[in-house]
């Protein structure tokens, strides 16, 4: 049975999106499950490339429905933080069409805290507190399909 773990939650004064989980799993597992194109698009999306995981490196997710979506790697010190900052379809990466996640891991005896923290929506070129909302949504969604995956239950 699948761990249970509470909604993305938005902080609206710091224009931002958390979520964290508990995933009885690994660091090195949910890394993988991070940063492998095939891995993350079993959980996130529908396609992933990220061919240079390295700060400065580019990729996509690609989302069905809505295209694929640019992403920079910002950080990337495995297996405790991996951040990208991602933006709209089809455009290059901007400041007013780009938040940054950011993902770190935590061990917790034989499983992972992971938190994913979204922020930069104060930048983006459209109503922050839709996107937030947007996001929300999907963080919630999206990390309970990787909790799933890792702990067998997809």
């Amino acid at each position: 049975m699948a761990t249970v773990n509470p909604q993305a939650v938005i902080d609206t004064e710091g224009y931002q999106v958390t979520r964290t989980v508990h995933i009885r799993s690994t660091p090195d597992r949910v890394w993988a499950a991070l940063t492998r194109d095939d891995l993350v698009a079993q959980w996130f999306g529908s396609t992933a490339d990220l061919p240079d995981l390295r700060v400065g490196g580019m990729g996509t997710f690609g989302f069905e429905g809505y295209g694929e979506f640019p992403v920079r790697i910002e950080e990337y010190d495995e297996p405790v933080v991996f951040a990208f900052t991602w933006g709209s379809p089809g455009e290059p990466l901007r400041e007013d069409n780009s938040t940054l996640v950011r993902f770190t891991l935590v061990p917790d005896g034989d499983a992972t805290l992971l938190t994913v923290l979204e922020s930069g929506f104060d930048l983006l070129g459209r109503d922050p507190l839709v996107a937030m909302e947007n996001n929300r949504g999907g963080w919630t969604a999206e990390l309970d399909e990787l909790v799933a995956l890792l702990e067998g239950a997809a």
